[in-house]
């Protein structure tokens, strides 16, 4: 999963303009006509824009989503219908910078509610590592190489870009929550009152899954991981620890002998047990490390689409069982 390209266009924060929705719940249908029903029609880009919409706008919402579940998000080409589905609409959500496609569709759609997630919180640069700790002069300790730190010592390297995976971290999560609702609020006004408590009752959820993995990673063996590709850096970051990427921001680029070799000599440096991967992409890559390492393998779910192989039914379910493999890895009791 993943941002494809190395570099993703810069955002500029926006005043909120539009929304959409996409979910699995009673009150969507991703094979329905977005629009003409009797509801807020809403077209969300893919399942962390259509949870939102789904748990902010509950019963007065109807929701499509434009990724179907197990798309891989990069990849999605806009249909005919579903270009029409936003015309049809009366909102459309969605994450600019991470589906080119989308962009592209909902900028020239004449959708009269456009919102875009990246406007609502922060976004950062991060490549094949994210994280890091400060020592106690405040300088990042893998910073030897020369790589390029931010103001808050966290080290980039070159590689990476413009980092939309913001619905990794909980508390970036709820802020854009907070921001879908006030939308919503404007767009729909006979309903703001029930969009104002569902939002509400969403970022309270999220702030209880915030404390779970502040808790449930505290005491811990090693802070490092590695990942097949850069999604996790805001949840690195977020809660003290250190993402290492096999691929960087693209989740199908093939890593350098370089790498290969300097994440092994990490792994076992750091005591790093596990290479994880995930569910849309191959996982040959992390199996071929893992091996070469004599360590373990695991996913680490991205969450841009809910399947079967999914562990867990929706957002939190499958956000606590990535805080139970993270545990695991980590050494954390």
């Amino acid at each position: 999963m993943n941002v494809r390209r190395p570099h993703i266009s810069a955002v500029a924060l926006a005043a909120v303009t539009a929304l959409g929705i996409g979910t699995l719940s009673a009150c969507s249908s991703d094979g329905a006509a977005a629009g003409n029903t009797d509801k807020f029609d809403v077209v969300a880009s893919f399942y962390p824009m259509a949870y939102l919409a789904e748990q902010i706008g509950g019963e007065h919402v109807h929701v499509t989503s434009l990724t179907q579940p197990g798309q891989e998000p990069h990849d999605l080409e806009i249909s005919a219908k579903q270009t029409a589905q936003l015309e049809e609409s009366d909102a459309a959500l969605y994450l600019k910078g991470l589906q080119p496609t989308v962009d592209e569709a909902i900028g020239q759609s004449p959708v009269k509610t456009k919102i875009d997630a990246a406007t609502l919180t922060s976004l950062e640069e991060h490549g094949t590592e994210a994280g890091g700790h400060e020592d106690e002069h405040g300088e990042d300790e893998h910073s030897e190489d020369g790589h390029a730190e931010d103001e808050h010592g966290h080290e980039h390297t070159h590689e990476g870009g413009e980092d939309p995976h913001i619905w990794l971290d909980p508390v970036k999560y709820a802020e854009v929550a907070e921001g879908v609702g006030k939308a919503f609020e404007k767009a729909d006004p006979d309903h703001a009152a029930d969009y104002r408590k569902n939002t509400a009752a969403l970022v309270g959820t999220l702030t209880d899954l915030d404390k779970k993995f502040e808790t449930g990673l505290a005491d811990r063996k090693t802070d490092v991981f590695i990942t097949t590709h850069a999604a996790f850096g805001y949840l690195a970051e977020r809660y003290g620890l250190t993402e290492e990427a096999i691929s960087g921001l693209d989740p199908e680029s093939e890593p350098s002998g370089a790498r290969v070799k300097e994440l092994q000599q990490m792994a076992k440096a750091d005591g790093v047990t596990t290479v994880f991967y995930e569910t849309l992409v191959s996982d040959r890559t992390a199996k071929t490390l893992a091996g070469d390492a004599g360590l373990e393998t695991d996913v680490l779910d991205p969450l841009e689409g809910i399947t079967d192989a999914s562990r867990g039914d929706d957002y939190v379910q499958v956000m606590e069982a990535n805080l139970k493999a993270l545990q695991t890895a980590l050494g954390a009791k």
